[in-house]
């Protein structure tokens, strides 16, 4: 018998660490090679971690809820000699020792807790670590010796991008308040910590209890409404990883950009005749044409010749993308993700409606990689699946604009035909675009929101 690491897989460049956040497989089991084992939660997206080899799960190094670094190893294989395993893309680095009095799993956070703590924006991307910063393993204790507490333990085992931070400002983590499992600082809660105003020096005046101004940075960053608490009956639910993320990200894009709307009618009846006569065609090459896909392509080539919708706020400066990369968001019963169709503007009507296809499947099974969640530079919702006439959502950061669209019905509408004005049935929907105001003014947006309503209602037949 032979035994077969499993680690941590590194699934993105910025990706520094994972969190295992359920096993799908107990102590003993029998797992088949390329089988689901676990499931991970990143900064970016959850993910099911294939088994790297046939064989009998025989150690679990490391408990759901644990966030760990990548290449470290999280479990044991014992399989038959000589079994073939998929070796892992770097030398896997040793599993941090555990102290002898620490408790094997740490306690799962309160409902509270886990509901109020604010984590790192969903769609930025994180800085790569540097590759001579130590790997997060636990350092000698500081201070008079005295041994340290598993919390302290925790706390200090932040990722290599937060201590790369805390050092070029000079800060103690250990005096940052920690919004991460068992207390753990985030990017988010330093970066919080810095852009926190001075606390006001003490007066010699009897202490007061303390303003909500005087609140810790971590706690302000992500406001909730204030003494909310569980009636009898209620059922509470702590919110996931991806759930928060989200919570954090819309909030921060709420108080970063001033939004705009514009709202456009669309008639669809064209791309509906294009749609049925080339449907069949399309189930045959494995692909599913819907209105989506007709909507992406005209946006994605809309964005080149309207380049100020497909950019980005820099400090004092318009960054105009180069690429046009489009997030297409997609519900999930357990939150929302924005995976992204690279170089849309390249693509063809079948090229675009096979990456929104596949995308959207993948989310949904949990297959993608966090680098497809990265670099979108639009995104289009589609809430009208469910029946919305239309929306106004909330730009996804760092981008400049964010499409809604609206569900598609048969209306009544007024044509001219030989000058002379005729009710008619046609295929009718909204489309809104959500726009950062600081670089986006109204007039920009309407030229595009108008060159897309015009690629829609005449259509090219021959682009599909």
């Amino acid at each position: 018998m032979a035994r077969i690491d499993v680690v941590m897989p590194q699934m993105g460049e910025s990706i520094a660490e994972g969190t295992l956040s359920r096993w799908l497989k107990k102590l003993g089991d029998a797992v088949k090679r390329d089988e689901p084992m676990f499931e991970i939660s990143t900064d970016k997206v959850d993910a099911e971690i294939p088994a790297p080899a046939a064989g009998v799960l025989a150690e679990i190094l490391v408990q759901e809820g644990e966030t760990v670094a990548v290449q470290t190893v999280v479990a044991r294989l014992e399989t038959e000699v000589g079994a073939a395993a998929a070796p892992p893309a770097t030398a896997p680095r040793p599993a941090p020792p555990k102290a002898p009095s620490a408790p094997a799993p740490a306690p799962a956070p309160a409902p509270a807790a886990a509901a109020a703590a604010p984590a790192k924006a969903a769609s930025a991307p994180a800085p790569s670590p540097s590759p001579s910063l130590p790997a997060p393993a636990s350092p000698a204790p500081a201070g008079n010796g005295a041994q340290e507490t598993a919390e302290e333990r925790l706390r200090r085992k932040s990722t290599p991008v937060v201590r790369k931070i805390a050092a070029e400002h000079n800060l103690d983590l250990a005096s940052i308040p920690g919004t991460g499992l068992a207390g753990r600082v985030t990017k988010h809660d330093v970066l919080g910590y810095l852009e926190a105003p001075a606390p006001a020096p003490l007066s010699p005046a009897p202490a007061a209890p303390a303003p909500p101004a005087a609140r810790p940075a971590a706690a302000a960053a992500a406001p909730t409404a204030p003494g909310v608490d569980a009636w009898p009956g209620d059922r509470v639910e702590p919110w996931s990883r991806i759930r928060r993320l989200t919570a954090d990200h819309m909030v921060m894009s709420r108080r970063v950009s001033p939004h705009v709307n514009t709202i456009f009618e669309i008639d669809y009846t064209r791309v509906s005749q294009i749609r049925a006569r080339k449907k069949q065609e399309f189930g045959t090459r494995g692909v599913n044409l819907t209105y989506l896909a007709f909507i992406a392509k005209a946006v994605a080539d809309n964005l080149r010749r309207h380049p100020v919708v497909n950019s980005a706020v820099g400090a004092d400066a318009t960054i105009f993308r180069r690429d046009v990369n489009l997030g297409i968001a997609v519900a999930l019963d357990w939150g929302l993700i924005v995976p992204v169709v690279r170089h849309a503007d390249e693509l063809s009507l079948a090229g675009i409606a096979r990456a929104i296809n596949d995308l959207g499947e993948r989310a949904r099974t949990k297959k993608l990689s966090p680098d497809e969640v990265q670099k979108g530079t639009f995104t289009i919702t589609n809430p009208g699946v469910f029946g919305s006439v239309i929306g106004t959502p909330i730009i996804n950061q760092p981008q400049a604009a964010i499409l809604c669209v609206g569900a598609i019905t048969k209306q009544p509408a007024v044509l001219t035909v030989d000058g002379t004005d005729t009710l008619a049935v046609r295929l009718m929907g909204m489309l809104s675009l959500a726009f950062d105001h600081r670089i986006v003014d109204g007039a920009d947006a309407d030229r595009f929101m108008a060159d897309v309503k015009r690629s829609l209602e005449s259509f090219p037949e021959d682009a599909a």
